[in-house]
């Protein structure tokens, strides 16, 4: 039991590092696309240039690798051991700047991507082992009400303030609906396991997915239009594993570590990890030209 156990870490760890690449790829690829466009495109024109842009079609390839990859993420462990493992998208789209766009990347931003590996890594020492989700009592309605009010509060602050504050809110509501989307694709991936395909399209969890997800990018977009992107991000990264820890104890009674010391040890290295992944935000170059220091 001990050996499934392990076996199960270990491929969810497998799956959430390769969501987490695909992620940075998406972000990569289609950041290069929306930027190289022609002066003055706009509209429909623009729309039109980004269908038939390569990287851009390559983005939303790996935007559905990533969905996958999560999803069989999410089957085999925990959402609070897999949606920390997600940060992993800032040193993943580090080293993608250095090696394919040849930036020239600060010792700082190394130093800080550096400690968030070794937080990251703590964090999985201390959680995995521990005792797994359980669906058959899981608590749904009180945590989705409960985050749709805080996400729609979020939002309502985000539509007025400095450029900054409103892209800080609408990022941190970006994050509470991506957490919440993943316990419904938790939900999902057993429901798969347990009645097949056909009978998700029954199941309520299956609509609430593509809503949540749906709010989830509208609130990203808007975010990332309003304001500087190291708000919005700082936001998503930092309040989007806090969150799925959060939820992932309220709805399927997850627990970090199998004892206190683990439990504590998992709070503090995800503490460290996630404020040296928001010195990171701070430290990479803020565009994605080759030339940027």
């Amino acid at each position: 039991m001990a050996s499934a156990s392990a076996t199960h870490d270990a491929l969810a760890i497998l799956w959430a590092l390769l969501t987490a690449l695909s992620n940075a790829v998406a972000v990569t690829t289609q950041h290069i696309a929306s930027t190289s466009s022609p002066s003055g495109s706009r509209g429909w024109r623009f729309i039109s240039y980004l269908a038939r842009h390569p990287l851009w079609l390559l983005g939303w390839l790996a935007m559905g690798g990533s969905l996958l990859f999560q999803s069989l993420a999410l089957h085999f462990a925990s959402l609070s051991l897999v949606q920390p493992l997600l940060v992993s998208e800032l040193i993943l789209g580090l080293l993608l700047r250095r090696l394919w766009l040849r930036q020239v990347v600060s010792r700082r931003a190394w130093a800080t991507a550096g400690v968030t590996a070794v937080a990251l890594a703590a964090f999985l020492l201390a959680v995995t082992g521990s005792s797994p989700s359980s669906s058959a009592a899981a608590n749904w309605t009180t945590p989705s009400v409960w985050s749709a009010l805080v996400a729609a509060v979020l939002v309502l602050g985000g539509l007025r303030g400095s450029p900054g504050r409103r892209a800080a809110l609408l990022g941190s509501a970006t994050a509470v609906l991506w957490a919440l989307e993943a316990a419904f694709i938790k939900e999902c991936t057993d429901v798969i396991t347990g009645s097949g395909y056909v009978w998700l399209l029954t199941h309520w969890s299956f609509y609430a997915f593509v809503v949540c997800g749906i709010g989830g990018l509208v609130c990203e977009q808007s975010a990332l239009h309003v304001g500087p992107l190291r708000n919005s991000q700082t936001a998503i990264v930092v309040a989007d594993p806090v969150v799925s820890v959060v939820l992932g104890a309220w709805i399927f009674h997850e627990r970090l570590g199998r004892s206190l010391p683990d439990h504590a040890g998992a709070v503090v290295a995800l503490g460290v990890a996630l404020v040296a992944a928001g010195a990171l935000i701070r430290a990479i170059p803020a565009t994605m030209e080759r030339r940027a220091a």
